[in-house]
């Protein structure tokens, strides 16, 4: 046989080596075992000011803002990651972008202060700062890698079921934004308080509290029972909820005692709210009336607000959140619309075909005088359970 030429015998070893360098290539950077290995052990560089994408540009700001204006911390947040992957499927991109940008630039003075901390150190002790910036629309608030201030001799929470009725100690709260610097402040302040405050007589467990949503029902009475809601469906088939506004959470507890589980939607408006919500052994969600609810479509059996929802707030904004309610709610599921409260001249004119626009249908719809205020104001109440139709609710 004769020898191959030395032009063919050069060929196949180019091939070989080029074969062999492209298998290591492959093997070393695309999901082997030995990269991932790597990956875990190895030490890893956290940025502590910069960004490299940034979603935040000059369209999406005030005409005479740009970035630069505003705090490096808050850029490196809210800018779009890379994908250490590449392309993902799931979110039809190959960049991650976190869900917070506009409205926190419309507020740069405050921004700034409030993005003001030292990576991987202790955030400044500024409550009242964050649940401004939250109410102005800056949700979810952007900061992310500082430690919150923590009481220095934390008390952990009673047990349960004790926790539901009994005060929390002093102990578990952070005090520095709130008038009361003590929970016995917060159940005196409606003796001692001429001023107003939201739920002004909430945190006296003893008092009102210890009776909302028990009394047996009056017929034709605005204040429906937990028990005559419930008996509306079938037993057991209300499970999960939610509750818009509610105070320091006794729906809940009220709930709970039903095996029941209710979220409790709460600002800390002059006064710990979710703090105390928590050390009574149930779920707060500090969020403002303006977001989304952080829930999916068709997932909840019951919704109720008590007089968070009312004529204050604008007309527009009150609609988006009936829809959501709405959305969230199961086929089936319950919307309990508990005291809201308008002017007389408003409520044929504006709300009740606003609520009607939606697509309830109307399970009890009581009408009546709000009268703590004074006759001459003209105020009515609304106290109403609405059912998702359990068909064709689409």
């Amino acid at each position: 046989m004769e020898p191959k030429p030395l032009s063919i015998s050069l060929f196949y070893l180019f091939l070989l080596l080029s074969t062999n360098l492209l298998t290591l290539f492959i093997s070393t950077n695309f999901y082997s075992p030995c990269s991932l290995s790597a990956a875990k052990t190895a030490s890893v560089t956290i940025p502590a000011s910069t960004a490299t994408f940034h979603h935040l540009t000059h369209s999406t700001l005030d005409d005479d803002q740009t970035t630069s204006d505003l705090p490096a911390e808050f850029l490196a947040f809210t800018s779009a990651q890379k994908l250490k992957f590449g392309f993902n499927t799931n979110m039809d991109s190959d960049h991650i972008i976190p869900p917070v940008g506009h409205p926190c630039t419309q507020f740069p003075n405050e921004l700034r202060h409030y993005m003001s901390y030292k990576v991987n150190g202790s955030c400044p002790d500024d409550e009242l700062l964050a649940q401004k910036l939250l109410l102005k629309g800056c949700e979810p608030l952007p900061r992310r890698r500082c430690r919150p201030a923590a009481p220095p001799e934390y008390v952990e929470p009673y047990p349960l079921p004790t926790s539901f009725w009994t005060t929390p100690s002093d102990k578990s709260v952070v005090w520095t934004a709130y008038t009361c610097k003590n929970y016995q402040c917060l159940i005196d302040r409606m003796k001692t308080h001429k001023g107003f405050d939201d739920c002004k007589d909430c945190f006296d467990l003893h008092s009102r509290e210890k009776a909302r949503w028990t009394k047996p029902p009056v017929s034709g009475g605005l204040d429906f029972s937990i028990d005559e809601v419930l008996a509306v469906k079938k037993p057991g088939t209300i499970r999960i909820g939610l509750d818009i506004g509610g105070g320091v959470a006794t729906f809940a507890i009220r709930m709970k005692a039903r095996n029941i589980t209710i979220i409790t939607t709460s600002m800390n408006l002059n006064g710990p709210f979710n703090s105390f919500i928590a050390a009574r052994g149930v779920i707060p969600m500090y969020i403002s009336i303006s977001q989304r609810l952080p829930f999916f479509d068709n997932t909840l059996d019951i919704v109720h607000s008590m007089h968070v929802m009312s004529n204050w707030i604008p007309t527009t904004l009150l609609h988006f959140m009936l829809f959501d309610i709405y959305r969230v709610l199961r086929p089936g599921g319950l919307f309990w619309l508990d005291h809201f409260f308008c002017v007389g001249d408003e409520l044929e004119d504006v709300y009740v075909p606003l609520i009607n626009s939606i697509g309830f249908q109307k399970v009890k719809w009581v009408l009546g005088p709000k009268l703590d205020r004074g006759a001459e104001l003209r105020e009515m109440y609304i106290s109403a359970l609405l059912e998702k139709p359990l068909k064709h609710s689409w």
